[in-house]
């Protein structure tokens, strides 16, 4: 068995000396469940999600999981992984594009029963013809489930992010599932430097006495299987009983960002304030942002950066504030829909500012050229007096 000690979370991830390894993303999510002391994985091949699931199998037989199996399909293991989390324990399970969508109506449960159960999304292509390539779309169709939403930029943020997730997620007044996710490829089989806190420590393990529902005990009478069976009374009881459990899980989602500011360090992050252009992004774009910001910069333009990590909650407020003085927002994106320009639409006034792209999908990659075109169009449009928003 490892050898390990259970520390604070403040300690794990503010104070503990760190060395850098030189590893992928997926060998990142390898290293946050080993420090996570986490109960119990269960997986499902899937590229590019199928190695980090591998590698958490690996430390299954090193001694760092107390239980771990393959289950049958995606909607097998989020299934099962409820079950897990229901018991008391502290989980762990990742996913991918199809997958996603095959497991879908697993994820409003998991929010609903208030379990924290903790998935990596290493995104891909879902639709036809048939991608296995770097696409975050599946991300817009889990804005509403209930769970909270971190969109990790690098091997850095995933390994980050996964661990911060549990302690955001086990707080008492917030209980929710969270979904860290990445750009598969891009992150999942990329090498970067990410800095590790020694692996004799682990986080200290999860106490389900303080969640806000009772975890199932098959061994302590009395025991109640499921609670009342809601469908069976009258309409309105179901009505007003699903209408209030649900806004509370909106509430939850809410409490939560206090956490989030206080473990990631913001719901998002400014770079360049007193900018007149801002690049807008979350995940491996914020990276493409980065070549084009300094590119931009020497240019003479005033563009500052904002990455977004929390994407639920939303940093709706924050948004609002960090663009009050622009006066043109460009929102690079990984995916056909453009899902998180809507999102800045939606939060901020004069929304004419906002420009809905460069988007790549299917695989593309976005050159920094793709993001400076686009400003230089839109600049151009403003100039002669049209509008920039697209």
């Amino acid at each position: 068995m490892p050898n390990q000690r259970p520390v604070s979370a403040d300690y794990l991830l503010n104070e503990a000396p760190r060395t850098p390894s030189f590893i992928t993303g997926s060998e990142a999510v390898m290293e946050a469940v080993k420090r996570a002391n986490v109960d119990m994985a269960i997986a499902y091949p899937i590229t590019p999600q199928s190695e980090s699931m591998h590698l958490v199998g690996d430390l299954y037989a090193q001694g760092y999981l107390k239980d771990y199996f393959r289950a049958e399909n995606e909607f097998a293991v989020m299934a099962a992984i409820h079950g897990a989390a229901l018991g008391g324990g502290r989980v762990f399970t990742a996913t991918s594009g199809p997958g996603t969508l095959r497991a879908m109506e697993m994820f409003p449960v998991w929010a609903g029963a208030r379990q924290p159960i903790v998935c990596a999304f290493m995104c891909r292509g879902v639709a036809l013809p048939t991608s296995i390539q770097p696409e975050n779309i599946e991300m817009s169709m889990l804005l509403d489930t209930g769970m909270l939403m971190f969109h990790a930029e690098d091997g850095q943020d995933f390994f980050d992010m996964l661990l911060k997730a549990y302690v955001i997620a086990e707080y008492p007044d917030v209980h929710l599932p969270v979904g860290v996710f990445v750009d598969g490829f891009f992150v999942t089989h990329t090498r970067d430097a990410v800095l590790l806190p020694s692996a004799e420590l682990m986080l200290e393990p999860y106490n389900c006495e303080k969640a806000p529902v009772p975890a199932f005990d098959m061994e302590t009478p009395p025991l109640r299987i499921t609670r009342d069976p809601l469908l069976n009374k009258s309409n309105f009881i179901s009505y007003a009983a699903n209408a209030s459990w649900h806004q509370e899980v909106i509430a939850a989602a809410d409490r939560a960002r206090r956490y989030i500011k206080r473990y990631l360090g913001g719901l998002l992050e400014v770079e360049n304030p007193d900018a007149k252009i801002f690049i807008a992004a979350s995940g491996t774009a914020v990276s493409q942002g980065r070549e084009a910001l300094q590119a931009l910069q020497e240019a003479g333009l005033s563009v500052g950066l904002i990455k977004i990590k929390s994407i639920r909650p939303f940093p709706e407020a924050e948004i609002v504030a960090a663009t009050e003085k622009a006066e043109l927002i460009v929102v690079p994106e990984f995916n056909a829909g453009g899902w998180l320009a809507r999102e800045i639409k939606a939060a901020i006034c004069d929304n004419q500012r906002v420009v809905a792209g460069p988007r790549v999908f299917g695989g593309m990659s976005m050159p920094k050229e793709l993001i400076m075109e686009e400003i230089y169009q839109a600049l151009a449009k403003q100039k002669q007096g049209g509008s920039a928003c697209r």
